[in-house]
């Protein structure tokens, strides 16, 4: 076998630029995660419990069976808006009674659950995977409904999340709010 030789030198000023650079995009993407972990904030998480609620990712981990991985879907969906990074739902894969589900989980530490354009994205993409990989969608509501201020970006769209619904119930896939 033919071993291929490396001309990087690890040594030089230009590697160490490139590193480090690299440390700061990963250290920015750390705390946009953390931002999407946080919820709404101390505030409204703190509140939010105050009322006797879990939140969303709370619920999602009291769901799937115990000692089994929740994959995480686009935890940084509407980074770079106007909106919550993570855009006001949990979205992932997890087993539940040993069976692999997309789950769906409106986090109303922000903005009530509301739902916004990213949000509404974000569904949609889970909904595409759940009905190309056959998988059964949970749905963990807990949502004020629209961001009002947004409505005309969410309405119109909002439409396609029904469709989904009934392809995916068309094609046998069970769905579960």
């Amino acid at each position: 076998m033919t071993a291929l030789k490396s001309t990087l030198d690890p040594a030089s000023p230009e590697y160490g630029a490139a590193a480090q650079t690299m440390r700061d995009k990963l250290a920015d993407l750390q705390t946009e995660f953390d931002k999407a972990l946080a919820g709404g904030g101390e505030k409204y998480v703190a509140r939010h419990r105050k009322r006797g609620k879990m939140t969303a990712r709370e619920r999602i981990e009291l769901l799937v069976d115990e000692d089994s991985a929740f994959l995480e879907l686009c935890p940084l969906a509407a980074y770079g808006s106007d909106f919550q990074v993570g855009a006001s739902v949990v979205t992932g894969i997890g087993v539940v009674e040993g069976v692999e589900c997309v789950i769906v989980a409106n986090d109303p530490t922000v903005k009530g659950g509301t739902s916004n354009p990213w949000t509404l994205r974000k569904i949609l993409r889970c909904n595409d995977i759940a009905l190309q990989n056959r998988l059964p969608v949970v749905s963990l509501v807990e949502s004020g409904g629209a961001d009002l201020p947004t409505q005309k970006e969410v309405f119109i769209p909002g439409g396609r999340m029904f469709r989904d619904l009934t392809r995916l119930s068309a094609a046998g896939i069970p769905t579960v709010a």
